[in-house]
């Protein structure tokens, strides 16, 4: 799965998306000016291939939300956390209807998947998660991520979870250095539980981060293939999609240059890889992979294409937008009245 250099496709960008090995598009935001730019935009990615590409972006909420208005402004997913200490059927009511109206307003416009939910516990040791962590007990986080599964479920969209096995002890930031994580297995079971409890309500995919657990292997667990083989896979029995984080990221880069990496992750057991503003890289990543097919994951990569699909000016005229909009607006607006006081 490549990035886009902007609004439109460009002619070398055609080409890498017709290549067999390209699954999908990631998109940022340089890649959105509008509503009707990034419809054109994603429409035009949908008919290179047949079936069509896959669409992705990463729309959690809070500091990590792509799409800007007119798409919602979606509040921080630590204030469900928050909102879950005060009344926890309010809070996954609110997660339900945060993850419903994320996916509804991004297949309205024909994205496939949003990169969500994160799962990280929040340990406070890892700024680079902080509220983007929904709380700090793993069954407060499973219940909101079930209940966040559900709602984009409704609203046409299969969810990630991320960042497996856990980003949350690490201090470092695997976008800009080597993130370890020194803790040995039984002290991480904690962190597993949402994946575990997330498998067994039919999770769909979930994203393998690049920190290093060396008391387990010495290798980024993106690619691992006793992280994804040994644990994901068999010990949590999951069957969905496998999809590495940015393999252009500095905490995969212990594993030589990119087409090294992408090899590496595959090999370890990822259905997909993410290549990441690295445009110079592609050729050399394709060529690398000239001839590389996997049926199974592929089968495992439709699961994850976007299903029920309103147009925007429906989808704004329905109960149910409405009340999604008033469900997250007061989310929002409670904990700054609470930290005020």
């Amino acid at each position: 799965m490549i990035s886009l250099r902007g609004t439109t496709l460009e002619p070398d960008e055609r080409v890498w998306l017709a290549s067999p090995v390209v699954g999908g598009v990631i998109l940022f935001a340089r890649n959105f000016l509008n509503l009707e730019q990034v419809a054109d935009l994603i429409a035009d990615i949908h008919a290179v291939r047949s079936p069509p590409l896959l669409v992705a972006v990463d729309q959690e909420g809070g500091r990590v939300q792509r799409f800007r208005g007119p798409f919602t402004n979606l509040p921080a997913p630590r204030l469900l956390g928050y909102l879950f200490d005060e009344n926890p059927e309010a809070a996954e009511e609110a997660a339900r209807s945060l993850a419903w109206l994320m996916a509804s307003e991004l297949r309205a416009v024909g994205v496939d998947l949003s990169f969500a939910p994160v799962v990280d516990l929040d340990l406070g040791l890892a700024a680079v998660i902080g509220d983007r962590a929904m709380h700090r007990d793993p069954e407060v986080v499973s219940r909101l991520a079930q209940s966040f599964q559900a709602g984009a479920l409704a609203g046409g969209m299969a969810i990630t979870a991320k960042h497996f096995p856990t980003h949350a002890g690490a201090t470092a930031d695997s976008h800009l250095e080597i993130a370890v994580d020194r803790r040995p297995y039984r002290e991480l079971l904690e962190d597993l539980e949402p994946y575990r409890q997330l498998i067994e309500a039919g999770l769909h995919g979930v994203m393998v981060g690049h920190v290093i657990f060396p008391e387990l292997d010495p290798l980024p667990a993106s690619l691992s293939s006793w992280w994804v083989k040994s644990q994901l896979r068999g010990e949590l029995g999951f069957h969905g999609a496998v999809i590495s984080d940015d393999l252009g990221m500095a905490g995969a880069a212990v594993s030589g240059g990119l087409p090294e990496r992408v090899g590496r992750a595959l090999e370890a057991g990822c259905d997909l890889v993410l290549l990441c503003n690295v445009p110079e890289e592609i050729s050399a990543v394709l060529a690398a992979l000239a001839g590389y097919v996997d049926p199974a994951s592929q089968l495992r990569l439709m699961r994850l294409r976007g299903t029920r699909r309103r147009g925007w000016d429906d989808l704004r005229a329905t109960p149910e937008w409405a009340e999604a909009r008033r469900v997250l607006a007061a989310l929002a607006a409670k904990p700054k009245l609470e930290l005020e006081g």
